[in-house]
């Protein structure tokens, strides 16, 4: 893969840290609580097309990242968790390809107006990897305007940033693209590979297969010191760090096991409670 330099990847990713956002301006998606105007660039909206409202409930809460599973059916993609739940109404298109375009045109070329740091949609494989990216890069390239873009060695910054997971055999067709529209979720063992940024922006794991903790009690120091080097060396990289199967019951383990992964660096909170992390992360801001 061509080389690509460290600030053009941090172009793609922005900074690690929490970054703000103005509130969405169309009104389908607007907050009509002015006191609440900095949307939450740490958290993810796992299993986001399950909520009432797909996309728009997770930007009514300000989040930075949403999560949709996709099915191949015939040259169509559909979006459910499983099998028996798959609809030819709910396409990938319908939930968020079309809002979010119609989003950023009415604001002006930006998710949330006045704010240029792209959303992520990361959209999880759940059939044969190969064919469903291709189907998905033929969707995704209807869109000329609306992504981050990679072409020949070089990150294009979009409003939003597509960022495929799930089936794992997605890769191989993704690396052999000198263009493309998305990129690639890695894994913990992609940690200090020759992956670069400009495809593995994101590195996404399993708690539950990594650590022991799930926020009761003090957190061990060795898991703890374990979690700093790993965001320490995919932060040296440009890339994010995510993980899934995180405790999602409120209370104060949650709370505790959040404030731990956030102290040590970690992006994104994976979540399904939407107004329990927007109220956790606006008690941790700065008044």
């Amino acid at each position: 893969m061509p080389h690509v330099t460290r600030r053009s990847a941090l172009t793609l990713l922005g900074a690690t840290a929490a970054a703000v956002f103005a509130p969405p301006a169309s009104s389908a998606f607007a907050d009509q609580r002015p006191h609440r105007t900095a949307p939450l660039w740490n958290a993810h909206a796992h299993n986001d097309y399950d909520h009432p409202r797909p996309l728009r409930d997770a930007l009514d809460h300000r989040f930075g990242s949403v999560e949709a599973d996709i099915y191949l059916v015939g040259d169509q993609l559909l979006v459910a968790h499983d099998p028996v739940d798959l609809d030819p109404a709910r396409t990938l298109e319908a939930l968020y390809l079309d809002p979010l375009a119609a989003l950023v045109k009415a604001n002006h070329g930006s998710v949330y107006r006045g704010h240029r740091r792209p959303v992520q949609l990361l959209i999880d494989i759940k059939t044969e990897g190969a064919a469903t990216y291709l189907e998905l890069d033929r969707h995704l390239r209807r869109y000329p305007h609306l992504f981050t873009g990679y072409a020949h060695g070089r990150v294009h910054p979009g409003a939003v940033t597509a960022v495929v997971s799930g089936d794992r055999a997605a890769r191989a067709p993704m690396e052999a693209q000198s263009v493309r529209r998305a990129f690639y979720d890695g894994r913990l063992t992609d940690l200090g590979t020759a992956a670069p940024a400009s495809f593995v922006p994101l590195i996404s794991d399993n708690w539950t297969l990594n650590f022991t903790w799930q926020g009761d009690g003090p957190f061990p120091g060795a898991e703890r010191e374990r979690l700093r080097t790993l965001t320490r060396t995919a932060h040296a990289r440009g890339q994010r760090v995510r993980f899934w199967a995180t405790p999602d019951t409120a209370g104060p383990a949650r709370d505790a096991l959040w404030g731990a992964l956030l102290d040590a660096g970690v992006d994104l909170l994976n979540t399904d409670d939407l107004a329990g992390l927007e109220a956790f992360l606006d008690a941790r801001r700065p008044r």
